[in-house]
């Protein structure tokens, strides 16, 4: 009975946060349907996921390779359709498993795992979506490309690794107003001709949108606080 009450819980979560997305998209002259929600199931076990699933949520984001390779391929089989999504670091040795298992790795950062994924093209013929990780606050605790070196770094990945990069993402300070970092990203996207901007969490997601998101990661507000 708990089970069920957490069940319902999840999915009313999941509810009011799209229409928080559809919402902040028209109010910011955008069509809903541009704004693609990654409900982010990091540390939450497969029977946590499967109300959400239920509900029609096909588009998930996880942190680890490892973790995601514990619950995801069993979920599949039930929903074949989901679009999974690589949001935390990815270790150069973990490239081929993300691969098998990730339709979009959103943390490319580096250029060892450019060549690393580049190589990996080289056999398997094709890669999962790829966008770049900026570093937009230059924390040195956090991963990404700073933004003085993004162009130089998408211009390698595209010409140098044959990398077919799609956007970018980003994580800005915690204790900074997100919407500068955000108007950054979307600058350097403009720039760069990309498509796609992944920005905006549980508590700033609307703003992103009306930045121009194309993504947001939303996993506190639709599954609750991690214990």
């Amino acid at each position: 009975m708990i089970e069920d009450i957490d069940a319902r819980e999840t999915v009313v979560r999941l509810e009011a946060v799209r229409a928080s997305v559809a919402r902040a998209a028209r109010e910011a002259g955008r069509d809903p349907g541009d704004v693609s929600l990654v409900a982010v199931s990091k540390t939450f076990p497969a029977e946590a996921i499967l109300p959400v699933l239920e509900a029609g949520q096909r588009v998930f984001g996880e942190n680890r390779v490892q973790e995601a390779a514990g619950k995801w391929p069993s979920l599949r089989e039930r929903c074949p359709d989901v679009d999974l999504h690589l949001i935390g670091p990815l270790q150069s040795n973990k490239v081929r498993e993300a691969c098998a298992l990730f339709d979009v790795i959103q943390t490319v950062d580096r250029e060892s795992l450019a060549i690393a994924l580049s190589q990996e093209k080289g056999k398997r013929g094709r890669l999962p979506r790829l966008l770049v990780q900026v570093n937009t606050g230059e924390e040195p605790q956090k991963a990404g490309v700073t933004p003085a070196d993004v162009d130089a770094f998408l211009a390698a990945c595209r010409d140098r690794w044959g990398l077919p990069i799609e956007g970018l993402m980003c994580i800005p300070p915690v204790d900074e107003p997100p919407s500068p970092h955000f108007a950054l990203l979307a600058t350097m996207a403009r720039r760069n001709s990309l498509s796609v901007l992944s920005m905006g969490m549980s508590a700033d997601f609307e703003e992103a949108i009306q930045l121009g998101a194309t993504h947001v990661r939303v996993g506190s507000a639709i599954f609750g606080h991690r214990g």
